[in-house]
């Protein structure tokens, strides 16, 4: 009975994974959109919204607990146990990200936000968050899913 439960238990993880990649597929696909009428600002929110949900599909795959409701990227990545898995050049790409979080911000803070950005730098976040989106991908594996110790295969 109990390998029952954890069929279940992964079956129910599958679905939660695909649901975060399905909706990261069409936030990257929103942010291509974006970039072709030259929107930046929301670009980079959107590439925001994709590394995040990447990251809560990654926590979804490998943690029994639902992920907490947070935009921070580096608390994703530290409490799913990924903060020492990543290169110095995502780090340094994932605190220019911080600041494109705007979707609750005021005018003001929009338009300073928006000012930093460009042609360029919209092309630097939506390839950067691709290659963020393809790193992890891989590491969406339910084998690495922790059971729970009253939970035995043997049964």
């Amino acid at each position: 009975m109990q390998l029952d439960k954890r069929i279940t238990a992964i079956i129910m993880a599958i679905d939660r994974v695909k649901y975060w990649l399905d909706i990261v597929d069409d936030d990257l696909t929103v942010a291509e959109d974006l970039y072709k009428m030259g929107h930046w600002l929301y670009v980079a929110f959107m590439c925001h919204q994709v590394i995040e949900k990447m990251l809560k599909a990654y926590w979804t795959a490998t943690c029994d607990d639902d992920p907490p409701y947070t935009h921070s990227h580096f608390r994703l990545l530290e409490e799913c146990g990924l903060s020492d898995e990543i290169s110095d050049e995502q780090a340094t790409f994932l605190e220019f990200m911080i600041p494109m979080n705007i979707e609750a911000r005021y005018p003001k803070y929009k338009s300073s936000v928006a000012n930093t950005l460009s042609k360029d730098k919209a092309s630097y976040i939506l390839d950067n968050t691709k290659q963020i989106r393809q790193w992890l991908l891989p590491k969406l594996s339910l084998e690495t899913r922790p059971s729970s110790s009253s939970e035995t295969t043997n049964e």
